[in-house]
């Protein structure tokens, strides 16, 4: 590929490198029980941004796992801490005693304390932007970069498209680096969004079938199996009970998530149960049904999250194999570009 079409790649993500650290603005989504160690350092390693998926983890296990990442690359990788974690305070310092570089808040809007804290301990704060006037409150409360991700994303989404959101967001906001993620899966869709002001584009379906990934080879296949129609958004049945849409490939667990909640709705019509211990036991459904499904291989009940861009996930490679195979798509649109220009000038 021309030396001309890299150069134009590299100027358009130039801030998300810098940012980054990066050979390549491509941030992996955190995916919990699949974004660990050997993911990471894989995709860091080839020139991109792993991400450790703290998840529920305990502090020292997030230790752990820091560690044993940094044994296997030396190269930048974050970490995601979900806002909702009881030991949120603690999990930040031990970010800062282990050096992380990045750290990526989500799963709600942050608290400022913790912000503060992680850039005190000279860490580079990330944070979700589902709107246009959340992305400027983040950017008043000192958050360095942000992730814009639309509702085609596989886990816990918003109702906004990503084509949405960056139309909304991109053109406004300056501040900060901003990455774009929910629906991407081939190099001309990350060259669209530079194109837009994106510093760099974040995926996480795309990596699911990367060879270093440690998922159940069941896991992998249903992936390899899925269309973009297959990944569907779970339905909240009753406005008393909010349930926050999870995209995932549509199996028996997903059809046994509506009988749930129908049984739960019911007791409490009964006066069985009260509002919140109602609401506990529909949000706890799913604990541990994405572990079932990534670690032990349960396609069936388990939980089988993965974005719309599924589809595209055919085959399974090397992390570095999926990076090259982005940059080779976005270097070819631009190449193409450059030709249909230059045919039009002569």
């Amino acid at each position: 590929m021309s030396d001309k079409a890299m150069k134009q790649l590299d100027q358009l993500w130039g801030r998300g490198r810098e940012f980054l650290g990066t050979r390549y603005a491509i941030m992996a989504g955190a995916m919990t029980w699949v974004s660990e160690r050997n993911l990471v350092s894989a995709i860091s390693n080839a020139g991109g941004f792993g991400v450790i998926a703290c998840g529920a983890m305990p502090p020292e296990k997030l230790r752990e796992e820091i560690r044993a990442t940094q044994k296997l690359t030396s190269h930048p990788f974050g970490v995601n801490l979900i806002t909702m974690h009881p030991d949120l305070n603690q999990l930040v310092e031990i970010c800062g005693e282990e050096k992380v570089s990045h750290v990526v808040l989500a799963g709600g809007l942050p608290p400022t304390v913790a912000i503060q804290r992680l850039k005190e301990l000279g860490i580079k704060v990330m944070c979700f932007a589902p709107a246009l006037v959340l992305a400027k409150r983040l950017i008043r409360q000192g958050v360095d970069a942000l992730v814009i991700e639309g509702s085609e994303a596989g886990g816990h989404i918003g109702p906004v498209s990503t084509s949405v959101l960056a139309q909304e967001i991109l053109p406004t906001i300056k501040e900060v680096p901003i990455f774009v993620a929910g629906g991407i899966g081939r190099g001309n869709a990350i060259l669209s969004y530079l194109e837009m002001g994106a510093s760099g584009c974040q995926l996480g379906t795309r990596f699911v079938c990367a060879d270093e990934c440690v998922a159940h080879p069941k896991f992998k296949n249903s992936f390899l199996r899925a269309n973009a129609r297959d990944a569907v958004t779970t339905v909240q049945l009753d406005a008393r009970f909010p349930v926050i849409p999870v995209r995932a490939i549509m199996n028996d667990g997903t059809k046994k998530f509506m009988d749930h909640q129908r049984h739960v709705i019911e007791k409490f019509n009964k006066g069985e149960l009260d509002e919140k211990s109602a609401q506990l036991e529909i949000e706890h459904y799913w604990a541990g049904a994405l572990r079932r499904a990534v670690i032990e291989g349960d396609i069936e009940t388990g939980s089988l999250m993965a974005g719309q861009s599924v589809g595209m996930v055919t085959q399974l490679q090397p992390a570095q194999e999926i990076i090259q195979d982005l940059i080779t798509q976005a270097l070819t649109a631009l190449k193409s570009r450059n030709g249909h220009i230059n045919t039009e000038v002569s």
